[in-house]
């Protein structure tokens, strides 16, 4: 198994509506979502009111190899939202 670490911009989005909007990539075995992936920090929001600017949230992906994960790695930085994807563990 192989893990893949990202970086999203939640900024202007509701909730976890930036990580719902990404085209995820198939072959995932398992993915979440959410600040125990890291953050900016806590959020300043109330619940239903948009990210402020420059927010990012953490999610991790789960792939079967190395070598998807390499792949799942460059899928997800050409997304606009993605500000990081690396491979961890």
């Amino acid at each position: 198994m192989a893990t893949v670490r990202l970086r999203i911009d939640v900024s202007g989005t509701v909730g976890d509506q930036a990580w719902k909007n990404l085209q995820q990539f198939d072959p995932i075995q398992k993915a979440a979502f959410g600040p125990q992936f890291g953050s900016s920090g806590p959020s300043k929001n109330a619940p239903g009111e948009p990210h402020a600017k420059g927010e990012w949230i953490g999610a991790e992906i789960t792939l079967q190899t190395p070598l998807l994960a390499q792949y799942a790695v460059s899928h997800y930085l050409e997304q606009a939202r993605v500000l990081d994807a690396d491979v961890v563990g």
